[in-house]
């Protein structure tokens, strides 16, 4: 199934992209990166006979892989040129996807300017706390037992 997924794959990307990589995944599917473009297409096997899931997302900051943002289950029958469309489908399903959630992101940010100024939080103060006193006293009394024990009986 990997060769097929893999020769299947490797066509898909020539039509798609004129820059693509085709690399395997650890799942045991095949997936085609489009750094020109920001986007990534996965092609995986489902447990049927010529069938593949399908599944597209974003390439974010750095080449790491965003989640998939639309999926679907396609048959490895049809041609490539079929194929090609339900990609294009699913990249433009992840582009729409991707510029709402900004547009309501920079509705709702107020500018810097209009934030209110966050309070400073009081500082502690630096002294000895009661509990290191006490912690203190015991470690001073334990040592002066300890003298007491080995010098005070004898009179040294």
């Amino acid at each position: 199934m990997y060769t097929e997924l893999r020769e299947t794959a490797t066509e898909l990307a020539a039509v798609l992209w004129r820059e693509h990589t085709v690399y395997r995944e650890r799942g045991g599917g095949v997936v085609i990166r489009g750094e020109h473009v920001g986007r990534w297409i996965s092609l995986a096997p489902t447990g049927g006979k010529d069938q593949a899931r399908l599944r597209a997302g974003r390439l974010l900051d750095g080449g790491t892989t965003a989640p998939a943002r639309s999926e679907t289950v396609v048959d490895l029958t049809a041609g490539t040129n079929e194929l090609a469309a339900v990609c294009r489908r699913l990249l433009a399903d992840v582009a729409a996807a991707d510029t709402e959630p900004a547009r309501l992101r920079t509705e709702r940010r107020r500018p810097r300017a209009e934030r209110p100024a966050k309070p400073a939080r009081p500082r502690k103060s630096r002294h000895t706390s009661f509990g290191s006193w006490v912690v203190l006293l015991c470690v001073t009394g334990l040592v002066g037992l300890w003298v007491y024990a080995q010098f005070g009986v004898y009179g040294y």
